[in-house]
């Protein structure tokens, strides 16, 4: 992958659009960086990494493609797995957020774009002061190993991850990679609440039966497609 870096931009995503197939666009500071569901995304500038890597989609119906955003988040939880001690318990929540020790750790934006996706890909990695309206709900690797990390190996080590892990999608689909995400399930079992759009007057509640092989979410036999579904867990 070809590394392309910047001070500043807007969002990574939004740079990573003039880019092709095996590019990655890495910035110390966005100014509208977001997440999912146009949620922003905070980032201390040099304490983590925001990147968005460009991946080919092409020839995969769009069935398949909403399935790029949990093989990112696998291969993002792969990556940083291998640098966390083991009570950290890395685990995905579908459909875009890696956890640790039950707080957000990663999140993974993923957008269309003609024939490729731009995975945008936020990680918290020496950051150990965060503002209090996240405080309670995040962690970085820093504050869980109890040391800082040099962010250029975390993100080599992260685009290795992603570019293994899209290699297997391209050739055999995610069905293929189904049983891979089951150890890291965060939801499954857990009694939840899914709105699948805003204006839904009531959420789907019910016991998840985790992910399932079309990277749908399993809710009490109701399968639940990521789109602008918004899901909370009960404790």
């Amino acid at each position: 992958m070809t590394i392309h870096r910047l001070d500043v931009t807007d969002s990574t995503n939004t740079a990573a659009r003039a880019g092709r197939p095996g590019d990655v666009f890495t910035a110390e500071r966005q100014l509208s960086g977001r997440g999912r569901l146009d949620h922003a995304w905070h980032s201390a500038p040099g304490a983590n990494l925001t990147f968005s890597a460009v991946l080919s989609a092409a020839g995969r119906p769009p069935q398949e493609v909403a399935t790029l955003p949990l093989v990112v988040g696998l291969a993002t939880l792969k990556a940083l797995a291998a640098l966390l001690p083991p009570a950290a318990g890395p685990a995905l929540k579908w459909p875009n957020d890696v956890l640790a020790v039950g707080r957000k750790l990663a999140g993974i934006l993923c957008e269309r774009h003609g024939d490729s996706v731009i995975a945008g890909v936020g990680v918290n990695v020496n950051e150990t002061d965060f503002p209090q309206a996240i405080a309670a709900r995040a962690t970085s690797l820093a504050a869980l190993a109890g040391r800082p990390f040099d962010r250029d190996d975390v993100l080599r080590r992260l685009l290795a991850s992603i570019e293994s892990w899209h290699k297997r999608w391209l050739d055999a689909g995610f069905s293929s990679l189904h049983a891979e995400f089951a150890p890291f399930d965060w939801l499954k079992g857990r009694v939840v609440s899914v709105w699948q759009t805003d204006s839904d007057p009531a959420p789907i509640k019910g016991v998840c039966g985790g992910i399932a092989a079309d990277g749908t979410l399993d809710i009490a036999g109701t399968r639940v497609y990521a789109g602008e579904a918004h899901v909370e867990a009960d404790a």
